[in-house]
């Protein structure tokens, strides 16, 4: 278990350096990182505090402390990608009503100058 905990403190603070790497180059907003950061944290602070694991494979009726890190690291990053697709869909709303209104306006000013050629003509 010891192996599983250093490899799982290893990933997280290259998580953790590898979002704050991608903040700074401006690849990624910080309200997107929030998530990943927090993700990072938590898988972190188990990783670091094996009791701590214990005792929540204990509270949720597991035998297996692994078998409890690896739930929590599913369920962390299950919810990221939750998040993440309420934000994709919100954004894909906001493209189409955009894109519907860029339309209405073109059409507008299509309409607008075929009138001035016509009234320009006479």
């Amino acid at each position: 278990m010891d192996r599983l905990l250093t490899v799982t403190a290893g990933l997280s603070i290259l998580l953790i350096g590898v979002v704050l790497f991608n903040i700074r180059r401006a690849h990624i907003r910080v309200e997107y990182s929030v998530s990943w950061l927090g993700a990072a944290v938590v898988m972190l602070i188990l990783s670091q505090w094996p009791w701590a694991l214990e005792r929540f494979a204990e509270l949720i009726g597991l035998n297996n402390a692994p078998f409890g890190l690896l739930l929590i690291v599913v369920a962390l990053f299950l919810i990221v990608f939750f998040r993440f697709s309420v934000i994709i869909s919100d954004l894909k709303d906001a493209n189409i009503a955009l894109t519907q209104k860029v339309a209405i306006i073109e059409y507008q000013l299509n309409a607008i100058h075929e009138k001035s050629q016509t009234s320009g003509r006479e």
